[in-house]
């Protein structure tokens, strides 16, 4: 191959004096790249710079124990090490797709090349911005993607509950107003007074409308004994199912006797049975209004949280309102952990750009999170208070803390501490652009072991 008119192929390297490509080649080492080998690997330090000759190759992260292509290298791209890079090791797998010739030249050479070969470092200087702003891109891409993943994932989670609930209650629900002709019969044969009537009908609106005690299992499973003993010993029909249903609403034994009273003998199974069908359908349509209620808070908060219907621009808002929705769309994350909500009451609105702050509520609760996974007492705290002029909120959580050495880097671009396919290390400089840029405002850490508090301190009126 002549290294020389291949140099010379490349479009970022075509106006660079021959002698300074001569400079290149004399000094870099070649390499021949069998199809299915690596170029560099996950860990591999990065200390040379690459320009691919022949063949291209693949760009491979591992990511959830799968791997996942993300870019390509292609024939005559300039790679690796760049001048006044600041990368140290490599992220993914370089796999070669085809047999490939590359030449490699060691960062050691870079101080000579920068003294004496200014097109040459100029060019290659060149190829590091346009990465950095690629790289850039890529990964803003990939963290909303990765966000948008995880913010699918627990919405379809929030919305299985409720509207599996919906379903299965009005199934039973269905099934219940078919009642079986026997007992059809004998409640269109019912023959008992308006006085009567109305005993029974006062006290059966009194229990559905009425606050019902809450019970543990023990007292539960004892007051259904009661019941069920009492409705054998009267001869009612399915008693253990009647007792159970009757529990749910509160009834008791002297709810019993008292209906017992208004209920000529022959008709008490017609009754009893009529009751527990009413306290039955109460029940269903009941879940179904609750869970119906749930989907739809749950779409509230998806409008409320994302403002799909509002200007972008800084309006007067509810902190508070914002938190809570990132809760909301979090909670599949939250099930094990205690959340504390120490909110300031009377709190003013502050003029805040609703979307992206919830981004840093979301950023902020899901790092928190993160940082307790391991913790066997899990618990987040959420503060808010007005301090002057300023809004101050706190995001605490009692995870495993920042070690100190690395608190000074945590807003850094790309500064991560989590493991390869778990972050990519823009969510907190997000936050900082974000408080800082967008609404001049200011973030704090306080970290150690067992609690980290992030303080965003926010501007009440437009800055």
């Amino acid at each position: 191959m002549d290294t020389l008119a291949a140099l010379q192929q490349i479009d970022e390297l075509k106006d660079v004096p021959e002698e300074q490509l001569n400079w290149l080649i004399n000094n870099s080492e070649f390499h021949e790249i069998k199809q299915g080998e690596t170029m560099f690997s996950p860990g591999d330090p990065i200390n040379r710079l690459f320009i691919i000759l022949e063949g291209d190759f693949t760009l491979r992260l591992k990511r959830n124990n799968q791997f996942v292509n993300v870019g390509r290298l292609q024939k005559y791209t300039i790679t690796g090490m760049l001048p006044y890079s600041r990368a140290q090791s490599a992220r993914a797998y370089a796999e070669a797709l085809s047999d490939s010739s590359v030449i490699s030249l060691d960062e050691a050479l870079f101080k000579e090349m920068i003294r004496d070969h200014h097109e040459l470092t100029t060019v290659f200087v060149h190829a590091m911005s346009t990465r950095i702003r690629q790289f850039t891109k890529q990964e803003q891409q990939d963290d909303k993607m990765m966000a948008l993943g995880k913010l699918s994932a627990g919405l379809a989670h929030e919305l299985n509950n409720p509207s599996a609930a919906v379903v299965r209650s009005s199934k039973e629900l269905s099934k219940l107003l078919k009642i079986s002709p026997d007992k059809f019969k004998n409640v269109i044969k019912i023959k008992i007074s308006d006085e009567e009537i109305d005993r029974i009908t006062t006290t059966l609106f009194q229990k559905i409308d009425g606050n019902i005690k809450e019970m543990n299992l023990i007292e539960k499973s004892s007051l259904e004994d009661e019941l069920m003993d009492w409705l054998d010993d009267h001869g009612i029909e399915d008693a253990d199912e009647l007792s159970a249903n009757f529990v749910d609403f509160g009834i008791t034994e002297d709810d019993l006797e008292s209906f017992s009273e208004a209920i000529p003998d022959s008709q008490q199974n017609a009754i009893f049975s009529w009751l527990n069908q009413v306290f039955k359908t109460e029940k269903l349509v009941s879940e179904i209004e609750d869970a119906s209620q749930r989907i739809n808070d749950l779409v509230s908060s998806i409008k409320s949280y994302t403002h799909m219907d509002q200007a972008p621009e800084k309006t007067p808002t509810d902190i508070h309102v914002g938190l809570n929705n990132t809760l909301t769309m979090l909670n599949h994350k939250l099930k094990d952990v205690k959340v504390v909500k120490n909110y300031a009451e009377d709190l003013p609105k502050a003029s805040i750009l609703a979307s992206p702050l919830n981004q840093v509520w979301t950023n902020l609760v899901d790092n928190a999170i993160d940082a307790m996974e391991d913790q066997s007492q899990k618990q987040l705290t959420i503060s808010t208070k007005k301090e002057g002029e300023f809004l101050n909120i706190k995001i605490e959580d009692s995870g495993t803390g920042i070690p100190k050495e690395i608190q000074d880097k945590i807003f850094d671009p790309f500064f991560t501490t989590k493991g390869i396919g778990k972050g990519t290390g823009l969510g907190l400089e997000f936050v900082q652009q974000i408080i800082k840029v967008q609404h001049k405002g200011a973030v704090y850490l306080e970290s150690e072991p067992g609690k980290t508090i992030f303080t965003i301190c926010l501007p009440i009126t437009e800055a």
